[in-house]
């Protein structure tokens, strides 16, 4: 680049251009080494606030003595697109400006890797010169190519999506005209603002429902459905089919439900959506899942586990072999236990496989593999071939026939230890589950080590939590049960909660260790989930009424949660808050 003296560090040059305080980049620094992934210094700087994406670019091109650009629509010419593969484009987010006298010029964001010019000139076979731009700008551009897999969700400004959305007043009919009218700005911008706005909100899903006067938009944030909006009937079909051509679906298909998958860029990271069509009588339900992995923590010690339950199971999840299973209904935080799980014994030294359908968070030492049901890979197939791939640890998404409930039971038997899930009701139960699947209960005492069965319940507010008297019934239904509290705690509803009394969730668990006594248990000819269930709380499992009635005494959730995942069962006296 003409210079050979070493090139200055990035706080050193945004310093001198005085685009930051030296008390600000010591603060960056800091900020820097907290947390396991080493993050770099540009985005610690862009996520404090303490300078702009711009100001970064802008340094890093006088400093590698390159032009910095803003870029526009006009500065390139989607013709030459083709130099580069598609796939090259986007993942390195660089974008091909115009090619004169056999040079190609060409935006990249990080004018500091010499490398990427090697591999340009290489792909491309012209002479290349580089300008900086910010990576901003680049995936702003690129989300305007023909069949881009890139999606930016912009910042909106408040007020401005509603004055475009009136723009269109004629009622949707041909699918022409659905196409036309989803690829214009108002409805992008509408559909942009839905989904940046579940992502700011914190919600898990996004329901786009159509109903006899307009289309309602509903969040679920910790586990309950909240309206955020409401949106004009006639503009449903415009809004469905720009999803659609968001996750590659049929937009011409309104009567058949449709399944599909997007990944989107907010805020310059990475968010996968799960989209689901369904035809009502109204029109088109949509429902997106949103996988945000931000927020999400994989340390077992922040999953909410009380320090005897995750004592044992830190133990059971070491153990050489055998099967350890996480169950729960849909929503209970499974996977999340079982990524928390694996990412606490994953190791240079174990081979852990995964087979997983999707395959939800991405961790470095793990080999993970997602099932493909359309071309025959499914989780038995999958697992099968696995055990020839010489591993230590194996994860199955889950259990759902007696092929892959016997192929995971062979797996432990030959010395690996293999984590999956089964939809029960509590721990006993995944015994008689398994046992009706069709697996030998021999096999099933033999290989079973542990089983932790799971629910989530939303986290009293912190802001606005205060103590208060429940009803007389409350009080008398928790005597019988055996449980003795001191006070009674609940949030009020504060800005902070959205007037809920609730801010995030944690999770409730039941810890079921199979010792020699339940092993003998499930070989008796008079087995039974009463008997087993018995056993267990006489031998100490936790419950999940325990584990849910002492999170209460701690305030961190409140009697009406607990009540709502155990229902009116009263737990055992031998189980009582101790």
């Amino acid at each position: 680049m003409g210079t050979t003296a070493a090139p200055r560090r990035l706080g050193d040059l945004l310093v001198a251009k005085g685009f930051l305080a030296p008390e600000d980049l010591h603060a960056a620094l800091e900020k820097q080494k907290v947390g396991k992934r080493t993050k770099l210094l540009g985005e610690v700087l862009v996520a404090e606030e303490y300078c702009t994406e711009d100001q970064i670019v802008e340094c890093l091109a006088e400093e590698y003595q390159v032009p910095y650009a803003k870029l526009e629509a006009r500065l390139f010419d989607q013709k030459i697109l083709d130099v580069l593969p598609r796939e090259y484009i986007e993942n390195n987010l660089v974008l091909p400006l115009f090619v004169v006298r056999g040079t190609l010029t060409i935006a990249v964001s990080e004018p500091s890797n010499l490398f990427l010019v090697d591999e340009i000139r290489g792909l491309s076979n012209l002479s290349v010169r580089i300008v900086a731009a910010t990576p901003k700008d680049i995936r702003r551009l690129l989300a305007t190519l023909p069949n881009s897999k890139v999606f930016v969700i912009d910042d909106i400004i408040e007020g401005s999506d509603t004055a475009d959305v009136t723009l269109i007043e004629d009622a949707i009919v041909d699918i022409g005209d659905i196409e036309e009218i989803a690829g214009q700005s108002p409805v992008i911008r509408l559909v942009n603002y839905i989904v940046f706005n579940a992502v700011k909100e914190g919600a898990s899903d996004i329901h786009i429902e159509p109903s006899d006067r307009c289309v309602r938009v509903r969040y679920r944030i910790d586990g309950r459905l909240h309206k955020s909006l409401e949106v004009p009937q006639h503009l449903l079909p415009a809004v469905t089919s720009r999803i659609k051509i968001m996750a590659s679906l049929d937009i011409s298909e309104r009567r058949l439900p449709q399944d599909g998958r997007v990944h989107v860029l907010l805020e310059g990271r990475r968010i996968d959506l799960r989209v689901s069509t369904f035809p009502t009588a109204k029109g088109e339900k949509t429902v997106i899942r949103v996988l945000d992995t931000r927020g999400v923590s994989l340390n077992l010690e922040d999953l909410g586990f009380a320090e005897d339950v995750l004592t044992a199971f830190a133990q059971g999840i070491k153990a050489p072999n055998g099967i350890v299973l996480v169950t729960g209904p849909t929503g209970s935080g499974k996977s999340t236990t079982l990524y928390g799980a694996l990412n606490a014994i994953s190791s240079m030294e174990n081979n852990i496989c995964t087979v997983e359908d999707p395959i939800e968070y991405h961790l470095p030492l793990l080999n993970q593999f997602q099932v493909q049901e359309k071309v025959g890979l499914t989780f038995s197939k999958a697992l099968r071939t696995l055990l020839r791939q010489d591993p230590d640890v194996i994860m199955v998404g889950e259990i759902r026939d007696e092929e892959t409930a016997k192929t995971a039971i062979q797996a432990a038997l030959t010395g690996h230890l293999v984590f999956s899930t089964l939809h029960t009701n509590d721990a006993p139960s995944a015994i008689t589950r398994l046992a009706n699947m069709g697996v030998e209960p021999y096999l099933i005492g033999a290989a079973l080590n542990v089983v932790l069965a799971q629910r989530l319940v939303r986290r009293t507010c912190s802001k606005c939590r205060q103590t208060y008297e429940p009803p007389r019934s409350i009080r008398k239904a928790l005597d019988r049960m055996g449980y003795q509290f001191d006070a009674f705690h609940r949030g009020v509803g504060c800005r902070a909660c959205r007037n809920t009394g609730y801010r995030g969730r944690l999770g409730v668990h039941e810890l079921l260790v199979i010792d020699d006594q339940l092993r003998d248990a499930i070989l008796a000819p008079d087995q039974s989930l009463t008997k087993l269930r018995e056993i267990a709380v006489n031998n100490g499992m936790i419950t999940l009424a325990h584990d849910g009635f002492r999170k209460v005494r701690e305030g961190i959730t409140t009697i009406e949660e607990i009540l709502h995942i155990t229902g009116d069962t009263p737990a055992p006296a031998r189980a009582a808050a101790r």
